[in-house]
């Protein structure tokens, strides 16, 4: 019989500092900006100065690629249901995971909408805007 080991509160403790796994507004905001820049734009192509993230990398595995991504995306859309954004909004968001899907499952040409159809940062877009309307006390100035 194998022995389970524990593994210490401080291990969760230094987690959320990293990541914030707080239910309030300001904690899924954060956490879908980080979600967000992972998927769309964690790299830079040289040459073309153009940011891509894993959502691209994904959609270059046949088939099973566009799923992870979706899936990915998806969590956005659950997080969006917890904050109480309408049903509307919502729709729209799967909308945008649904074509980013569908388009990822073109073999090898797949990849190239992704480029400019980035479904991620559309729905991060929504979910801002209501976060700014709802709970201005999350709003944060870019500097981009």
């Amino acid at each position: 019989m194998s022995r389970t080991s524990r593994i210490p509160p401080e291990a969760f403790d230094r987690l959320a500092e990293v990541v914030p796994l707080g239910r309030d507004a300001a904690a899924v905001r954060k956490r879908l900006v980080a979600l967000e820049r992972l998927l769309e734009r964690s790299f830079v192509i040289p040459g073309i100065n153009v940011p891509v993230g894993l959502d691209l990398f994904f959609n270059l595995l046949p088939v099973g690629g566009s799923f992870i991504g979706a899936a990915m995306g998806s969590y956005m859309v659950w997080e969006a249901r917890n904050l109480g954004m309408s049903k509307v909004q919502m729709a729209r968001m799967a909308g945008n995971v649904g074509v980013d899907w569908a388009l990822g499952l073109i073999p090898v040409v797949g990849a190239v909408p992704d480029l400019f159809f980035r479904s991620n940062t559309r729905n991060l877009r929504i979910i801002k805007r209501h976060l700014d309307k709802h709970h201005p006390g999350t709003a944060v100035v870019d500097n981009v």
